[in-house]
């Protein structure tokens, strides 16, 4: 078994720490012992050490009887590093920053037009307000190839080429990470919405657009392509999938017409995965609610072999963007906080 050097250990130690302040805000020296089970003296160098690295500040004082440096306060620089999460749609560009907590600091939408290249670099640079950015993540439709970040093949977004990615980082000098906007959705349903504490689960967005995302394990699963959860292309009686359920259909046919065939669609992923939970995500699935996400669910039963919970997505707001914020937060965070060791 390898031995941890002193290094990895304060690395280790440091994380922890930042990670508590991150979860429950300011503590004192007193509860960071408590929560990390780490002695006085090695509190005491990781704040010296975190203070001294610009990661973190005093933040006031405790309520405690006692007075004095253990009474003290400190939470993270907020500031220190600041990501932002694009939505970039056939029809707009969406665009959110947020500071090292997550508090949301910006924000700016444009209509689609023109390259592409200035016109996502203008909307950051209108969100930013002049804060330079650490982390930029995009959703856009479409299969995104995790050797090069790229998508596959093109997508309907007015103005997309390929090597746009490589583009952007070139422009703006920031990494920036594509992600299809699906897979975006899932990872705000996991954090904040209808799929909150599940290991496994599987969001269908109906909307607009249709497509799917598969979490296992805790974990969005794109498959070697990219191309995990490409729903649309599925043939239900026939027909693709994307046909049968997009916004326009769905607004001409009765909940029940429509609960058939998002089912049918479903099946797909309960009878292959057995993920247990089917989240009904998009315009459609968080319009339907608890009755379109029920009727669902009665219809599954009798297809599929294996249980399978349906609900409607509770994300609010835009859940491309959130996932786009929360997934350049993570990269952020392992970026910023590895430099003090």
């Amino acid at each position: 078994m390898k031995t941890a050097t002193p290094a990895m250990a304060r690395a280790i130690n440091d994380r922890l720490a930042l990670d508590l302040l991150l979860e429950r805000g300011p503590l004192s020296a007193p509860q960071l012992r408590t929560l990390t089970g780490l002695s006085r003296p090695t509190v005491s160098d990781l704040i010296e050490r975190l203070t001294e690295g610009g990661l973190i500040a005093a933040a006031g004082e405790s309520g405690e009887d006692r007075r004095g440096p253990n009474a003290r306060l400190y939470g993270l620089v907020a500031d220190r590093a600041h990501v932002a999460g694009v939505d970039l749609r056939r029809e707009s560009v969406a665009v959110t920053v947020a500071d090292l907590t997550g508090r949301i600091v910006g924000s700016a939408t444009k209509a689609v037009g023109g390259d592409l290249v200035d016109l996502v670099a203008a909307a950051l640079a209108e969100a930013a307000g002049g804060r330079p950015l650490d982390t930029v993540v995009v959703g856009a439709p479409g299969l995104v190839a995790p050797r090069d970040g790229e998508l596959v093949s093109s997508n309907d977004v007015p103005g997309w080429r390929p090597g746009l990615v490589a583009s952007w980082r070139e422009r703006l000098g920031v990494p920036v990470i594509l992600e299809n906007e699906v897979n975006l959705a899932a990872i705000a349903e996991l954090s904040t919405g209808a799929a909150q504490g599940a290991e496994d689960f599987v969001l269908i967005w109906l909307g607009d657009g249709v497509g799917a995302a598969i979490v296992l394990g805790g974990r969005l699963r794109r498959g070697m392509s990219g191309g995990a959860g490409e729903i649309g292309f599925l043939e239900v009686d026939g027909i693709a999938f994307c046909n049968l359920v997009t916004k326009a259909v769905a607004d001409g046919l009765d909940r029940a017409e429509l609960a058939g065939r998002v089912a049918k669609g479903a099946f797909a992923f309960v009878t292959l995965l057995d993920p247990g939970l089917v989240v009904l995500g998009g315009e459609i699935g968080q319009e339907g609610g608890d009755g379109l996400a029920g009727e669902v669910a009665a219809r599954l039963r009798e297809l599929a072999p294996a249980p399978a919970e349906v609900r409607a997505s509770t994300v609010a707001g835009n859940a491309v963007l959130q996932g786009a914020v929360l997934t350049a937060l993570t990269l952020a965070r392992d970026h910023v906080f590895s430099r003090v060791a």
